[in-house]
C-alpha cells in the first residue's frame, strides 16, 4: 500500500471521531472528507463526485416526493385510522401500531411513515387509555424491521443496492430481502409484543402539557358529506386532542356543554375547542371538519395550498382599534383570523366585533408565502408559519395509494427498475397535483442526499487504495470460518450504525466486506446482506436511526429507555440474521 491508503485511514477515522464527538453537521463533515480525498489525489473528481450520480441515491430523492404525496393527500392517515381501532390493552395496543407500520414502511420511506403515525398514535392512546410511551418506541423498531422487508423500504437498501451496481453491476430485486426482512420482522414483532410493556415506562411525552401556551378558541363545523356524522366524539378522536378540548357543541339554537364522550355529531354541528396553537392544526387533519369562519371559504387560495400562521399585531399595523370587521383584514391580506389571544388567553365573542391592539396573537389561516411575505411588514411584529398544518387532501389520498400501488408492482414484475418505476410514480404525484412542486422540492431532504452520496468517496477512497482489503486482513486472524467473519462483519456494522449515521456504516463496510469475502474464497452475496440488515438494525440509542430520534421527544424518553428494551431487541434480531443469512444466501 502507498501513502493514499494510510491517509484514506486517517480521513475516515477523522470522520467517524467528528460525527461521534462534534456538533458540527453531519453533511458539512462529509463533504470535507470529499474535498480532502479530491484534493489529496486520492480520488479524481468524477471519482470523489460518483456518488451523486448513484442510482440509489437517486432512487431515495426521488421516493422523497413519493412520500410526500401520500403525506399531503391524507393517505397514511386514512389507513391509520381504519387499522388502528379499539384494543384491549397494551398488548393488542402493540399489534395494532406494529402490524400497519411495518407494512407501510415496507412500501415507503420508514422516516415518513414514523412522522406521520406520530401525532395519529399520540391522540389515539388518549382516546384508548394507553400511555404513548408504550406504543413510539414500538412504532420506531416497527418501522425499522418493515423498512428491512423490501429494497425501497429504507434509505440503507437503497444505498447498499447501489453500491452493488456499480461495483459488480447486479440490481436486486423489490423483494429480495424478504426472505430475510420477514422473518426479522415476525421475530423482533413478538419480542415487542410480549415485553414493551415491561420495558418501557409510563410516562408523559413532552409536548403533553400545555403549560402558559397561548390559549386560542377554534370552531369547526361538521361536514354534511363526511365521514364524522353519525359519529361519536369518543370514535371521531375528538375526546382527548394532544393541545386541546372540547367545550361546547352549537347545534341550531341549543348549546351543547359538558360535552359526553358518547354524543352523536350530526351535520352541521359547530364545534368549540380550547388550546393551544397546535390545536388548530391537529383539527385540520381530522377529515370531515371544516373551519367555521365563514371567511375561510372566501380566500381565493385553494384548500391544500393553505396554512396556519400566528402572527403579533404591530404598533404600526393599519386596522389598530378597529373591529376585525371594519379593518377588512380578510380582504387586506388574504387571510382569515380563525381566533384571537391576548396576554396568552383566548378572547370570547364573535371574531368580526373583536378590536385589535398591539400586542394581539393572531391565528390565521392563509395561503403559504404570507410568511415570506409580511415577516419584514411593519404590521407585524412577529410572523411564524406552523409546521405541517396544510390540510391534507383527503379526496386524492385513493389515488396516491394507486400511485404507490403501481410502482411496486412495475419495480416487482421487472417491467421497470426501482428508480425507473419511483421515476413515474413521482411524476404522477406531480401531474395529478397530490403533491405541489414547492412542496416537492422542499420534501427532498438535500441534507440525507448530501452526506450519503458524500458517504460514496470514503467507500471508493477505501477500495481504491488497498485500505479496505488490508482492513479485511487484519480482522481475518486465526484463519476463522466463513459464519464467524460474517458475524464479525454483522457486529461491526451494528456498532458503527450506533454511533454514526447508518447509511454512512453502510458504504464504510461495504469494501470491506466484499473483500473479506474475496480473501476467503466465498460468495460476497451474505456479507453485503449482513451489511445491509446490520446497518439498519440499530435499537440501542436514540441517536443512531432518525426514527429513534423522532420518536424521543413525544414519547417523553431517555436514553436509558432505549438501552433497556434495545439491547435485547438488537441481540435478537443480530443473532437471527447470522444464523439465517448463510441459509439464504450461500457462502
Amino acid at each position: 500500500m502507498g501513502y493514499e491508503a494510510y491517509l484514506t485511514l486517517a480521513i475516515v477515522m477523522a470522520v467517524l471521531i467528528a460525527l461521534i464527538v462534534s456538533n458540527i453537521a453531519t453533511d458539512v463533515i462529509l463533504m470535507s472528507a470529499l474535498a480532502a480525498l479530491v484534493i489529496t489525489g486520492v480520488l479524481t473528481p468524477l471519482e470523489g463526485l460518483a456518488g451523486f450520480s448513484n442510482p440509489g441515491v437517486m432512487t431515495i430523492a426521488t421516493l422523497y416526493i413519493v412520500a410526500a404525496g401520500l403525506k399531503e393527500t391524507g393517505a397514511i392517515q386514512w389507513i391509520a385510522g381504519r387499522l388502528l381501532g379499539q384494543p384491549n390493552g397494551v398488548r393488542q395496543g402493540l399489534a395494532k401500531v406494529i402490524m400497519p407500520t411495518s407494512v407501510m414502511s415496507a412500501f415507503m420511506n420508514n422516516t415518513a411513515v414514523v412522522a406521520m403515525f406520530i401525532p395519529s398514535i399520540q391522540e389515539w392512546s388518549k382516546r384508548v387509555n394507553i400511555p404513548a410511551s408504550k406504543l413510539l418506541i414500538p412504532l420506531s423498531y416497527a418501522a425499522i424491521l418493515g423498512g428491512t422487508c423490501t429494497l425501497i423500504g429504507t434509505s440503507t437498501n437503497l444505498v447498499v443496492d447501489g453500491l452493488m451496481q456499480s461495483t459488480f453491476d447486479y440490481k436486486m430485486g423489490m423483494f429480495s430481502l424478504t426472505w430475510l426482512g420477514l422473518p426479522l420482522l415476525l421475530v423482533g414483532g413478538t419480542f415487542l409484543y410480549f415485553f414493551a410493556d415491561r420495558l418501557l415506562p409510563d410516562r408523559q411525552g413532552t409536548i403533553e402539557q400545555l403549560g402558559n401556551a397561548r390559549e386560542y378558541s377554534v370552531d369547526v363545523i361538521v361536514d354534511e358529506n363526511g365521514p364524522l356524522v353519525g359519529k361519536t366524539i369518543e370514535e371521531a378522536g375528538l375526546r382527548n386532542l394532544s393541545f386541546g378540548y372540547l367545550v361546547e357543541i352549537h347545534r341550531g339554537s341549543r348549546i351543547l356543554s359538558a360535552v359526553a364522550p358518547d354524543t352523536q355529531l350530526q351535520a352541521g354541528d359547530e364545534l368549540v375547542f380550547i388550546g393551544a396553537p397546535e390545536c388548530a392544526r391537529e383539527l385540520r387533519q381530522i377529515h370531515g371538519l371544516n373551519p367555521a369562519n365563514g371567511d375561510v371559504d372566501t380566500l381565493k387560495i385553494a384548500s391544500h395550498e393553505r396554512c396556519l400562521v400566528e402572527a403579533v399585531i404591530g404598533p404600526e399595523f393599519v386596522g389598530l382599534e378597529q373591529s376585525i370587521k371594519d379593518s377588512r383584514f380578510r380582504t387586506r391580506f388574504q387571510a382569515a383570523i380563525l381566533s384571537v389571544s391576548r396576554n396568552g388567553q383566548r378572547i370570547t365573542g364573535k371574531i368580526g366585533d373583536i378590536r385589535l391592539q398591539v400586542g394581539d396573537t393572531l391565528l390565521l389561516e392563509t395561503g403559504q408565502d404570507f410568511v415570506g411575505q409580511y415577516r419584514s411588514r411593519r404590521d407585524f411584529l412577529l410572523v411564524s408559519a406552523m409546521n405541517d398544518s396544510t390540510p391534507p387532501a383527503f379526496s386524492k389520498a385513493p389515488f396516491a395509494l394507486y400511485v404507490l400501488l403501481g410502482m411496486v408492482l412495475l419495480s416487482a414484475s421487472g417491467l421497470l427498475s426501482i428508480l425507473e418505476a419511483a421515476f413515474l410514480a413521482a411524476g404522477a404525484m406531480l401531474v395529478t397535483r397530490c403533491i405541489s412542486v414547492t412542496k416537492a422540492r422542499r420534501n427532498i431532504d438535500l441534507t440525507v442526499i448530501t452526506v450519503i452520496a458524500a458517504s460514496f468517496s470514503l467507500g471508493e477512497a477505501m477500495t481504491k487504495t488497498g485500505m479496505a482489503e488490508q482492513i479485511a486482513q487484519w480482522l481475518m486472524f486465526g484463519g476463522m470460518s466463513p459464519w464467524v467473519m460474517l458475524a464479525i462483519v454483522y457486529v461491526l456494522t451494528t456498532l458503527f450504525t450506533e454511533v454514526i449515521t447508518n447509511n454512512a456504516a453502510a458504504i464504510l463496510m461495504f469494501p470491506i466486506a466484499v473483500s473479506i469475502a474475496q480473501q476467503l474464497g466465498v460468495d460476497h452475496m451474505p456479507f453485503v446482506i449482513a451489511v445491509m440488515f446490520a446497518a439498519s438494525a440499530s435499537f440501542i440509542m436514540p441517536l443512531g436511526y432518525q426514527t429513534n430520534l423522532m420518536v424521543m421527544g413525544p414519547g417523553g424518553y431517555q436514553t436509558s429507555d432505549f438501552l433497556k428494551i434495545g439491547i435485547p431487541m438488537s441481540i435478537i434480531v443480530s443473532v437471527t440474521s447470522i444464523v439465517l443469512i448463510p441459509f439464504i444466501w450461500a457462502f
